[in-house]
C-alpha cells in the first residue's frame, strides 16, 4: 500500500483530504501538531507523525523513516498579525518540508503544494478571469506569503510538484464562511458597500478530491486554480444560504469606510492578543476585491477534474451538516 502524508490534517481541508485519500486506498500519515485535538480524526484508520518544520535535516530524517510515495502540503496559517508570521511558516516552513523532499532517500512519485489563489490576488478589471499564470499581486499579507512559498518551491530541482491554489473554501467544518450562516439564520444580512463583485467558490469535497487526483498524474512544475467553474455575483452566496436555510433577512449595506475603520480599531484592540479578529484591515482586503473570478480550463483538461457542487448544491449539504452537528 503506497503512503501518503498529509500536513496540516486537522485542520478543515485536511479533514476531507484524509476522507478522500484512504478511498483512494492509501495509508495515511497525518502530521499534527502534540496539542492539537485530533477527536475529530477519532473513526479514521489512519498514523499520526510530529514533523519540526523549522529543520530540514529533521524533516529529511522523518521522510526516510516513513518512506512517503506522497505528500500534500496542506498545513499554513491563514490569520497571523504579521508578515514576518506568515512568511515564516507558509514559506519558509514549506520550503524546509519540499527541500527534504527532494533530497530524502524515498521514492517519492508527488509533491502537492496547497496554495491559495490569494497567493495571485484578485483582478481590478470586472471582464476578466485570473488565469493559473496570471502574475501575482497579492492584496494581503498571507497572499503574498502564499506567492513566496510557490516561488521557493519552483525553485527546487528534483521536486516532483504540482500546486493547487483554490478560491474560497466552505464546507462541512468550515468556520470562516459558517460567520455569515450564523447571522443569516438569525435573520441579519450584512453586506460591505454596493458594488459589483465577482466571486468564486469551491465545495470542499470537490477540492479535496482533485488533490488526491493529482497524485497519481505524471504531470509535474504544474499549477492550477481550482473553483467549482461558476462565477457569482455579490449575492450569490447570502441567497443561497437563505435558500438552504429557508430564512428571510433584514439585508443591509455597511459603507466600505465605516468598516474599514472597524477592521483598523480591530486590529488595535487584538494587538496584543495571541488571537486574531475576524474582521481586520487584511479581510477587508479580501472581502471589498471585485473579482475573484478564476479559470479552471487547465485543471480540467490536465488532472479530469469535474466538480459534482455548484453553490446551491454544496450550502445544501454544509447547512445540512451545521444542522446535524449543532453548529445552526
Amino acid at each position: 500500500m503506497k503512503k501518503v502524508l498529509i500536513t496540516g490534517a486537522t485542520g478543515f481541508v485536511g479533514y476531507h483530504l484524509i476522507n478522500k485519500a484512504l478511498a483512494a486506498g492509501l495509508e495515511v500519515y497525518a502530521a499534527v501538531r502534540p496539542d492539537t485535538d485530533k477527536e475529530h480524526l477519532k473513526d479514521f484508520d489512519i498514523h499520526y507523525v510530529h514533523l519540526d518544520y523549522s529543520s530540514v535535516e529533521s524533516l529529511k530524517t522523518a521522510l526516510e523513516e516513513k518512506q512517503y510515495h506522497y505528500i500534500i502540503h496542506a498545513a499554513g496559517i491563514t490569520k497571523a498579525k504579521t508578515k514576518e508570521a506568515y512568511n515564516k511558516v507558509n514559506a519558509d516552513y514549506s520550503r524546509n518540508l519540499a527541500m527534504a523532499a527532494s533530497t530524502a532517500a524515498i521514492d517519492l512519485h508527488k509533491f502537492i503544494f496547497v496554495s491559495s489563489l490569494a497567493a495571485l490576488g484578485p483582478l481590478s478589471d470586472l471582464s476578466a478571469e485570473i488565469q493559473d499564470h496570471t502574475p501575482g499581486h497579492p492584496v494581503t499579507n498571507y497572499g503574498a506569503s502564499k506567492l513566496l512559498a510557490e516561488q521557493y518551491l519552483a525553485e527546487i530541482k528534483g521536486l516532483p510538484l504540482i500546486t493547487i491554489r483554490p478560491t474560497a473554501v466552505y464546507g462541512p467544518r468550515e468556520k470562516d464562511l459558517f460567520i455569515l450562516f450564523n447571522s443569516i439564520n438569525k435573520g441579519l444580512e450584512p453586506h460591505i458597500g454596493s458594488f459589483k463583485q465577482k466571486l468564486s467558490f469551491v465545495y470542499v469535497t470537490d477540492l479535496a478530491g482533485i488533490i488526491v487526483k493529482a497524485l497519481f498524474s505524471e504531470l509535474v512544475a504544474k499549477q492550477y486554480n481550482v473553483s467549482d467553474g461558476n462565477i457569482y455575483d455579490r449575492y450569490a452566496l447570502a441567497n443561497g444560504v437563505k435558500k438552504a436555510l429557508n430564512k428571510k433577512t433584514l439585508k443591509f449595506h455597511l459603507p466600505v469606510p465605516v468598516v474599514g475603520a472597524l477592521a483598523a480599531l480591530m486590529d488595535i484592540f487584538y494587538a496584543k492578543s495571541r488571537n486574531t479578529p475576524a474582521l481586520n484591515k487584511e479581510k477587508m482586503a479580501e472581502l471589498t476585491a471585485i473579482n475573484w473570478a478564476c479559470n479552471i480550463g487547465h485543471v480540467k483538461a490536465d488532472l479530469g477534474y469535474e466538480p459534482e457542487f455548484d453553490l446551491e448544491k454544496g450550502l445544501n449539504e454544509t447547512v445540512s451538516w451545521y444542522k446535524s452537528n449543532n453548529w445552526l
